[in-house]
């Protein structure tokens, strides 16, 4: 461990912005435990300040670990300003309201034959979601330039180009990024394409080296090696042979098992439609594109994936309260073990403890130079001391371009409606989404309407005036 003056160095104050959903914060905190070269002070702020609470006490448990490097004090704090005022890093997890909304969101418009696996980012559900999650991040983009303007803000949250977006929007000197790991999994995917084909194991997907471009959830590698090896035409062979039955490795990750795996299919289908790996997991894919993949529940399950519903994830959340009461009773033990993610490792880099590579949100610069500038868009980037520097992409493969750059221009026409609360703006974006392309416009009207109206509570009233 580090002596006490290096410590003191390092000595760090985090906001954590919400992270009542309790799994992405325990695997930070435990990400934080276990690394010894940073120590400091992580500040809980829920609107449901019981979640908060409980983040509190589990936090105070992880860091007093026997197995635990680094200290971390946990505080909970009663409004933004406590927890932002002279952050160095701010992060960003919450549910932007409840499951309600999403219930909404998810499922009414099924009446119109719209099938979501997900419902978070694009499509009906997508630009619901982001209605009333734009208000929350420009307060909190506000509350940043206020009281930590200089911090890192790392962004979890679902519509994640929406959020990071909004953020640049109100505060355009933020230094901010959105992390996600649906690209992790497309590489561990060709880690294992390494094995079945070639009989390479133990291969780690940070020995990859990927060009990624692309929007959140609708990434794409237009570029994969291996210590030399091109993975590009084996990948072609890999979506050949497993086009039909699907790529499961079996035990947990079959797509029978989880509400979240899938069995590739729609990157092995996509793939041979526009010659590049679709880089997130299948259920966020088939939201993108026209209703190839979502037409109906039996037309999901023949690509093997699942479709997530609020029922579930009410389900879910109850087993997550349990296991919340049994550590904090300790009747379940706590174990150390690494998240997967790198949010902590992104920290470390900034702080100049590192440098490091990995696909992240941030608006554009040119390094996709045929998308629009200062759109979000999803590439590598270089973190280094106090900074991210985007790694050039190239332009976009002119076959994926259309798919992709509808999107961004919804996107951006979805940010506009929800900051002027402009009804005909946000029903003309809401339609242009291909999800509803069959969607006859009455029903549209209707189906937007309805879906307004079941977040009433969480729009300014402008949206109904």
């Amino acid at each position: 461990m580090r002596n006490r003056m290096e410590q003191k160095a390092l000595d760090l104050n985090v906001a954590y912005i919400g992270g009542g959903s309790r799994g992405w914060a325990w695997g930070f905190m435990m990400d934080l435990a276990m690394d010894e070269q940073m120590c400091g002070t992580v500040r809980l702020y829920d609107i449901d300040r019981s979640a908060a609470e409980r983040n509190e006490i589990i936090g105070r448990k992880i860091s007093a670990h026997p197995d635990a490097v680094s200290r971390w004090e946990y505080e909970v704090r009663d409004s933004l300003k406590d927890a932002l005022t002279g952050a160095d890093f701010v992060v960003i997890s919450i549910l932007p309201a409840t499951f309600e909304e999403m219930r909404s969101d998810v499922h009414l418009p099924e009446r119109v034959g719209i099938w979501q696996p997900v419902g978070d980012t694009v499509g009906a559900g997508g630009f619901m979601r982001a209605m009333r999650t734009i208000p929350m991040y420009v307060e909190i983009a506000e509350a940043i330039r206020q009281y930590c303007p200089d911090a890192w803000v790392i962004n979890y949250t679902n519509p994640m180009s929406l959020c990071v977006r909004t953020l640049y929007h109100v505060f355009p000197e933020i230094k901010a990024f959105g992390c996600c790991h649906e690209v992790f999994g497309t590489q561990k995917l060709l880690c294992a394409m390494l094995k079945d084909k070639l009989g390479i194991e133990g291969v780690q997907r940070q020995e990859l080296y990927t060009t990624v471009t692309g929007i959140n959830h609708f990434t794409w590698l237009t570029r994969a090696s291996y210590q030399g090896i091109d993975l590009m035409p084996l990948y072609a062979e890999f979506a050949d042979q497993y086009y039909e039955t699907g790529f499961d490795e079996g035990g947990d990750n079959n797509w029978m098992n989880s509400s979240f795996n899938c069995a590739q299919r729609v990157k092995f289908d996509l793939f041979r439609r526009y010659g590049a790996i679709a880089a997130a997991g299948d259920r966020h894919l088939a939201e993108f594109t026209a209703p190839w993949y979502t037409k109906d529940p039996e037309t999901v399950a023949s690509w093997k994936f699942g479709l997530t519903t609020v029922d579930w994830r009410v389900e879910d959340l109850k087993r997550r309260l349990k296991r919340s009461d049994d550590l904090i009773s300790g009747k379940e033990k706590l174990e150390l073990k690494p998240s997967g993610e790198e949010g902590h490792l992104l920290l470390k880099a900034v702080l100049g403890l590192g440098d490091l590579v990995s696909n992240v949100n941030i608006p554009n610069r040119g390094q996709i130079p045929n998308l629009p500038l200062g759109a979000v868009v999803e590439t590598n980037a270089f973190f280094g001391r106090d900074r991210i520097e985007p790694v050039y992409a190239g332009p976009m493969p002119s076959n994926i371009l259309p798919l992709v750059a509808r999107h961004v221009y919804n996107q951006e026409n979805t940010l506009k409606a929800a900051l002027t609360c402009d009804r005909k703006l946000g029903f003309s974006t809401f339609m242009n989404d291909p999800q509803l392309a069959s969607v006859m416009p009455a029903d549209g009207q209707k189906l937007f309407d309805d879906m307004l109206e079941a977040q009433r509570s969480w729009l300014p009233k402008k949206w109904f005036e």
